[in-house]
């Protein structure tokens, strides 16, 4: 989400790059976090095998910190941009 704010919605943000910056951290966080936790940053993603699995235990942290986290990051992102 800070990235998102930061690079293409920032007035001062080169536009046309922001797809680049949003991409890499998309693939940043697949390449250092796909090992450690499934890299799951879609919480529909994370709801259908758990679905299939019948594994509904672990579930709640998908829905609870993907809205924490943006909310978190819109915060902060008020508070420092200039």
């Amino acid at each position: 989400m800070t990235v998102i704010l930061g690079s293409a919605v920032h007035g001062k943000a080169i536009k046309p790059f922001a797809g680049i910056a949003i991409g890499a951290t998309v693939a940043l966080d697949a390449l250092f976090g796909g090992p450690i936790s499934g890299a799951s940053m879609n919480p529909a993603r994370s709801f259908g095998p758990a679905v299939v699995s019948g594994m509904f235990h672990f579930l709640w942290i998908y829905f609870v910190a993907t809205v924490l986290g943006a909310v978190i990051a819109s915060a902060i992102y008020r508070i420092i941009r200039f």
